[in-house]
């Protein structure tokens, strides 16, 4: 069986994910700011659950929770890079402290769990970084554009890690899901900037009040999309994507087309800057 590390373990898809993997034999290394909301996720405390309190801001707090593992378990196989929240407002209305707090947890909180433990998996010779992005991080809508950017920016971190892992024997996956009923649009893990600039009301007000409206609405069921994250553990060949849901199907499909358009629209004018 496999020893799973996770982020943001402690409720929403983090919880389901810990959950899957434990009923299915594996142990897990559940992480959270504070390990008693991942004991209190699971009061039962099922056999291979090591709680531990680890802030992904705080690299210290990763190394610690690597080596606790590492005591516990003896190796990490799985290491699952969730945790993160979500951030409604259109660009420009968007602060600077709103945006810089949202990439430290998103994207410098990934780059913070890789540093500790990667070296692990390179020292195997076998593992897999699994990273929950977006579908908006793959194409974004307007009054969520910073956080589609923070998951634009694990997919191209994911790429990379991709080529740069697989001569290891490490295999990389960025999961993309659509709206799911988890706890993601509550604001518990939504934070909503002032709607300050009525120019956007247009563009990014429709956005603003379906996000407000669908919370515990969402199409998707968190449980069978942890199943799903799990299965592609035990694929032999794993994708470097894999969308959940069918609206994340749909929006895929929809900016792949319109890239391929634009693409044979305005070829003459690209191809017309070469030597």
């Amino acid at each position: 069986m496999s020893v799973w590390f996770v982020t943001g373990a402690s409720r929403g898809l983090g919880a389901e994910i810990t959950r899957e993997a434990l009923d299915r034999g594996h142990s897990v290394i559940a992480t959270a700011r504070d390990r008693a909301a991942v004991l209190r996720a699971y009061p039962d405390r099922p056999d291979g659950l090591l709680a531990v309190s680890a802030d992904v801001r705080e690299p210290g707090h990763l190394t610690a929770a690597v080596e606790a593992g590492l005591a516990e378990f003896g190796r990490i196989d799985v290491v699952v890079n969730n945790a993160g929240y979500g951030l409604v407002g259109a660009v420009e209305e968007v602060s600077d402290k709103a945006a810089r707090a949202l990439f430290d947890v998103n994207v410098f909180g990934v780059l913070n769990t890789l540093r500790a433990t990667l070296p692990t998996l390179r020292a195997q010779r076998s593992g897999h970084v699994l990273t929950i992005g977006s579908v908006g991080g793959f194409a974004t809508a307007p009054g969520v554009g910073l956080y589609g950017a923070s998951k634009f920016a694990l997919e191209g971190v994911s790429e990379a890690l991709h080529g740069e892992l697989a001569p290891l024997g490490v295999r990389v996956t960025i999961v993309e899901p659509g709206g799911f009923r988890t706890d993601f649009l509550s604001s518990s893990s939504m934070e909503v900037e002032p709607a300050s600039i009525a120019d956007y009301t247009a563009g990014a007000g429709p956005v603003r009040e379906a996000l407000a409206r669908n919370d515990g609405r969402q199409p998707g069921d968190p449980a069978k999309a942890a199943k799903a994250v799990v299965d592609i553990t035990e694929a032999a060949e794993p994708p470097l994507r894999l969308q959940l849901g069918a609206d994340a199907v749909e929006r895929v499909e929809a900016k792949l087309d319109l890239v391929r358009r634009e693409l044979d629209d305005w070829r003459s004018v690209a191809l017309s800057t070469g030597i």
